[in-house]
């Protein structure tokens, strides 16, 4: 047997990404003949499918996981986190290896996705997240481990050191959000001596991300799994989406409007924070480029798990990129400035709605949920859609079937959008700064896979839209000519 990827989400489009790797089983009396790692177990959105037969609205884990000896986190956004609790409600009972940072965060998002998904008990989301946490291990970026049979994992002392017949995982920084990782996997093959390198991306991160440093390409892989969502576009500059930031709150100041941005809680929203405070640090008072009306403005932070995941970036500071460091060596504080409000309680937050909607306060709004398809910023865009002083900003990826992706796409025709069974017109400004994704793009995730010194003998492209993954798979083809480029389409698709 070689080993062999099943992919149980992320096919039919970004999220939902789960992705099982299929190796030689040394006990003889493993009736399947192999074991298995599972890497990531996410949620779907949108009219995003699984292999069985998952989607948004129906999660439970229909996949055989009896094989399965460890789960690998890559990072903690919610479609590759989310179905974390049906697999334990399945019977999942080994590890979930993941970086420092993503332990310390993975159960702030599973206690929000309990709350949602499951029950509003909090004695028994207590339970869920103590059973949670007692099979959490850390894994350091850079130290290969090899699995112990024990459901733990054992460092190996020596670059040198024999594998044996068990695998050897290593994680590696990804740069997407704080903690993301990509993994490489080392697995025994059906020939003796001979081990296969295989690697899950994950979800890269643009080399410019703030507060996090710039990923870098494998030392190998034989086959590579990669992300594909901005396969067919390049983002804007960091210097560009600044101003094009800027140019967007410019006319709230000047309309006594909203910017609302949905926003994902961990990951785009702590960017946000980080390049609004650097704009206030220039035009606010004694910047230097002050602006009088800048000191109107008001940033407001209205979603309890942004805010918790925002004191947890904040607690792990010693982890910011150089950048981030010389903010604070100045005394500045890149996610604590004095503009920023955050709203907490549901009372308050209908408080915000009902003035910023009726006030001429110029205000920036970051709520959840990123694509629109519930949380506070529904409240927002029911209040503020109708009004053309306000603007909806998009800075992250709308998935297929989400009101985020029709007001992206109708609203500049002056359209509309259902929200909650009702018509809602569009007569607010409708802006997107592609550059704001914490997503690598097609430049970069070109010069990931080519920046492995040896070519990968396979390629397989996942996390995309069809478009998405056509485009780069035609690129890869292109530059990197021995190399199979796979596009899994089918549910059940497999190597």
């Amino acid at each position: 047997m070689t080993p062999k990827i099943h992919h149980h989400g992320a096919t039919t489009g970004v999220t939902g990404s789960c992705h099982e790797l299929r190796y030689p089983a040394p006990d003889a009396q493993n009736a399947t003949g192999y074991h298995s790692l599972l890497i990531d177990c996410g949620l779907f959105q949108g009219d995003e499918a699984g292999d069985d037969g998952a989607r948004a609205n129906q999660l439970q884990i229909g996949f055989d996981i009896a094989p399965i000896q460890a789960l690998i986190i890559t990072h903690v956004h919610i479609d590759h986190v989310g179905r974390l609790p049906y697999l334990l409600a399945a019977g999942y009972q080994g590890p979930i290896f993941t970086s420092p940072a993503s332990a310390e965060l993975l159960p702030l998002v599973l206690e929000d996705a309990l709350k949602v998904g499951f029950t509003r008990d909090q004695r028994l989301i207590e339970q869920v997240l103590a059973v949670l946490r007692s099979r959490i291990i850390a894994l350091p970026f850079g130290q290969w481990h090899r699995l112990d049979g024990q459901g733990g994992v054992v460092p190996l002392a020596s670059a040198g050191e024999p594998p044996g017949s068990a695998p050897l995982i290593r994680l590696q920084r990804a740069g997407h959000i704080l903690g993301s990782a990509y993994v490489e996997i080392d697995v025994p093959i059906d020939v003796p001596h001979k081990r296969q390198r295989i690697v899950f991306s994950g979800d890269l991160g643009a080399p410019d991300t703030p507060l996090l440093p710039v990923p870098r390409p494998p030392e190998r892989a034989d086959i590579l799994v990669l992300e594909s969502t901005y396969g067919d576009r390049c983002h804007e500059d960091r210097g560009t989406r600044v101003e094009r930031l800027r140019t967007v709150i410019e006319h709230a100041l000047a309309d006594g409007g909203t910017v609302l941005i949905p926003a994902f809680s961990i990951g785009r929203t702590q960017e946000l924070l980080y390049e609004l405070e650097g704009l206030f640090h220039a035009h606010g008072e004694g910047g230097a480029q002050a602006r009088p009306h800048w000191q109107r403005l008001q940033v407001v932070l209205d979603s309890p798990l942004a805010a918790d995941f925002t004191k947890g970036y904040r607690r792990l500071r010693q982890v910011w990129d150089d950048e981030a460091q010389d903010r604070l060596q100045q005394g500045r504080h890149p996610l604590a400035f004095e503009q920023l409000v955050t709203v907490d309680h549901h009372a308050d937050h209908m408080h915000m709605v009902n003035y910023l909607a009726h006030s001429r306060q110029p205000a920036v709004v970051i709520a959840a949920s990123g694509m629109c398809a519930g949380g506070r910023v529904v409240n927002y865009l029911k209040a503020m859609l109708g009004d053309p002083r306000h603007d909806i900003l998009f800075v992250g990826y709308q998935a297929r079937g989400t009101p985020g992706r029709d007001i992206q796409r109708y609203g500049p025709r002056g359209g509309y959008v259902m929200l909650d069974g009702e018509r809602y017109d569009i007569r607010a400004q409708i802006h997107t700064i592609g550059g704001y994704s914490a997503h690598a793009d097609q430049r970069d995730l070109i010069q990931f896979a080519t920046g492995i010194p040896t070519a990968p003998a396979e390629i397989r492209l996942v996390h995309g839209d069809e478009d998405a993954k056509a485009v780069l798979a035609g690129k890869l083809r292109d530059v990197l000519k021995r190399t199979e480029v796979v596009v899994p389409r089918s549910l059940s698709s497999c190597s």
